[in-house]
């Protein structure tokens, strides 16, 4: 295998996947007008503050050095929440971030995502169109980013599909899976901690389809159906789990509640219409605490 440096130096048409450095996140796909990506949770898509915190973005201009050293630029096409795993497309030409940004603008840049969320859903199927805006905006809010649903706000449109239910005592870590069939009646929203000692939690894994791209519109069209994303700070069983978690880290107490250090969410699939299509599944870790 060769290094970064030395291909950049040597080997100028030696392909990103087979460069090695020390980078959190994998490579997927690579041509010379894009690179597509896995990210793993926790890493920053884009710097946030003023510091040297490592930020996929950065890693991808270590990476994409000698492109851009010869006119390339490095054009995050979707992007993650720090929390969110999954696959990123990234242009390296200004070319080719002018052509995807018109696929998106045409709506012919397909993207699915994988969530694991409390209770089980009443439906097999659901579309939720909601228009969505920043919280503090029309009432007080203690975290500046929290989204809402609200009538002023952008169109917003997600589709759901349940893909699986499942069952787990909340008094062991091995869940049983439920039968195909819809449960009667829904489950509550609540947290682990709600569910009682000895009492049977349900989850259900979800296949969300977002049309639009608003920020937090997965989580937050799936909390307003009561099913809330596992291991979601904001948009779960209580905001101020957000709060503490700034305050504290992550605590023994913050994972009886949330079961999850991250959000479970992963952007599982991307596909151009009539083109290329890349598929991702979810990190193991998400699926931990239900021995998927």
């Amino acid at each position: 295998m060769i290094s970064i440096t030395e291909a950049k130096i040597s080997q100028t048409n030696i392909p990103v996947s087979q460069r090695t450095s020390s980078l959190r996140f994998t490579v997927v796909d690579e041509t010379n007008d894009y690179i597509v990506v896995n990210k793993p949770p926790f890493l920053l898509t884009h710097p946030t503050k003023p510091d040297q915190r490592t930020t996929l973005w950065k890693e991808l201009r270590e990476l994409l050095a000698f492109e851009i050293a010869n006119g390339g630029q490095v054009s995050i096409v979707n992007r993650l929440d720090r929390e969110t795993s999954g696959l990123v497309l990234v242009a390296k030409t200004a070319a080719a971030a002018r052509r995807v940004g018109l696929l998106m603008q045409e709506h012919r840049l397909h993207k699915e995502y994988l969530a694991i969320v409390w209770g089980w859903p009443e439906w097999e199927t659901k579309t939720v169109d909601a228009p969505m805006d920043r919280q503090g905006k029309h009432q007080p809010s203690a975290i500046w980013l929290k989204q809402m649903i609200h009538p002023d706000g952008a169109p917003a449109q997600t589709e759901f599909r349940v893909e699986r239910r499942l069952t787990r005592s909340s008094t062991t870590s091995s869940p049983n899976f439920a039968e195909p069939s819809p449960p009667s009646s829904p489950s509550g929203r609540g947290s682990r901690e709600a569910a009682g000692e000895g009492a049977t939690e349900k989850f259900a894994l979800i296949r969300a389809i977002p049309k639009t791209g608003r920020t937090h519109q997965i989580r937050v069209h799936l909390a307003s159906l009561g099913h809330s994303v596992v291991g979601d700070k904001i948009y779960g069983p209580n905001e101020q789990l957000y709060l503490e978690f700034i305050e504290t880290g992550w605590t023994a107490k913050l994972e009886r509640e949330l079961l999850l250090p991250r959000q479970a969410l992963h952007s599982a699939k991307l596909a151009i219409e009539n083109g290329e299509e890349w598929n991702s599944a979810p990190p193991a870790e998400m699926f931990a605490p239900f021995n998927f």
